[in-house]
């Protein structure tokens, strides 16, 4: 890779370059010597900062809402009307003091353990299998105890396998236009996942992180040919694993009809619930707190269809500022990959932009369950759900991509990363 250094060594004919020259912003004049507005001298990016702890505050304030008369089921009589309220709160602190330290960690330490970190994930995933060590919970084994909170390795698995497909990618970037060299090592390291993903089962991680990868494999300069060769083999993959699956199949014979007799009260039971809170909440919604599926008609209202809360309680306004809020995020971080890869750093790009395909997808993904537009699936709404797995490896990656923008921000002021 070209040394930025050479970058840095152009700067004083910079205003006599050519009009091609990478218009990098350097304080309030770009490398090609356009004026430009200040690329900030804070040294990371407030706006992501400020755009994230919004999310996570109104997720809070939502998952508050959405659990409060939990209570007052019998399967949760046990618990105060605020368990799930304090349970998120101190998931947020802990995921915020581990996101700080992450931010403290710089990008060539993270691209050195990337496979140690994709090792430890495979580890997590087989323990999780394991009698005694993972916790069941509605037929699902996902979870390992760790008494202050439950931790889900299949969420660690995103990060690792993000991490570690980007710094495949810069390893294998002479290479990358021959597919068994390239390619094929890397789709024979996500069906290890996925086969342990789909033992416990997880499919809509297994669908993330298959995502993520490829993603990563297409940002990262693979052939194009050789791309969509891997997306339909991946298409009829994911297809086969319904088609085979009883309960699968029923689940997508429930979303095209969950209003029938034979679904209504079984596999479409969530869906037509959650159809019913957006309907009730029309353009402004019924107000904070005014949610009537929230009380134990709609299940996981807390977790997976949280949106439909929100839609309930603040209408069409307020699901489309939460989905503003996702857009520019996504939009952000994709901005931040471009940067670095333009500052000649592959890795740290290529792991922005990973950051930015699973959020975007994850958000997409959850909200089009919820609004009926896509099958029902497990997959939790980014930095808002309740769930302190998710909520913590969503913090990481922000501030692994908040690292990077700061790495980004030292090399364009003449620093060293």
């Amino acid at each position: 890779m070209t040394r930025f250094s050479g970058w840095l060594g152009a700067m004083g004919g910079a205003r006599r370059s050519s009009p091609d020259a990478l218009p990098v912003r350097l304080g309030r004049q770009s490398l090609s010597g356009t004026p430009v507005a200040s690329a900030g001298l804070a040294g990371f990016d407030q706006a992501l900062v400020w755009v994230t702890v919004a999310l996570l505050m109104l997720g809070l304030v939502m998952v508050y809402s959405a659990s409060i008369a939990m209570p007052d089921n019998p399967k949760f009589a046990h618990y105060a009307h605020t368990h799930f309220l304090m349970r998120h709160v101190l998931s947020l602190a802990v995921a915020l003091i581990v996101a700080i330290l992450a931010f403290q960690v710089p990008m060539s330490i993270w691209e050195k353990v990337a496979p140690w970190l994709f090792v430890l994930s495979l580890v997590l995933l087989m323990l999780v299998l394991i009698p005694f060590i993972g916790k069941g919970v509605n037929g699902a084994r996902r979870w390992i105890t760790l008494g202050f909170m439950n931790f889900q390795p299949s969420e660690l698995a995103k990060f690792a396998v993000l991490i570690y497909a980007a710094d495949y990618m810069v390893r294998k970037m002479e290479v990358k236009e021959r597919f068994f060299r390239a390619v094929l090592p890397m789709a024979f390291a996500i069906g290890i996942v996925g086969l342990l993903l789909l033992a416990e089962p997880d499919m809509g991680a297994f669908m993330v992180i298959s995502v993520i990868a490829m993603g990563i494999l297409f940002l990262g300069g693979v052939n194009a040919r050789m791309f969509f060769v891997i997306a339909a083999v991946v298409v009829v993959a994911f297809g086969l694993m319904v088609m085979l699956s009883d309960w699968r199949r029923e689940r997508i014979f429930a979303y095209l009809d969950p209003w029938g007799e034979k679904y209504a009260m079984g596999k479409g039971y969530q869906l037509s619930h959650s159809l019913i809170a957006f309907g009730r909440g029309e353009i402004f919604g019924v107000g904070l707190g005014g949610s009537i599926e929230k009380l134990h008609w709609l299940p996981e209202a807390h977790t997976d269809f949280l949106m439909a809360v929100i839609g309930e309680e603040f209408g069409l306004v307020g699901v489309l500022v939460v989905i503003a809020l996702f857009m520019w995020m996504t939009r952000r971080i994709m901005h931040i990959g471009r940067q670095s890869i333009a500052l000649d750093r592959l890795f740290a790009g290529l792991v922005a932009q990973g950051v930015g395909i699973w959020i975007g997808f994850q958000t997409f993904i959850n909200i089009g369950v919820n609004l009926g537009a896509l099958p029902t699936k497990g997959l939790t709404l980014p930095l808002m759900s309740y769930g302190g797995s998710a909520i913590l490896m969503n913090l990481i990656s922000l501030a692994v991509v908040l690292r990077i923008d700061y790495e980004n921000r030292l090399l364009m002021r003449g620093g060293r990363a």
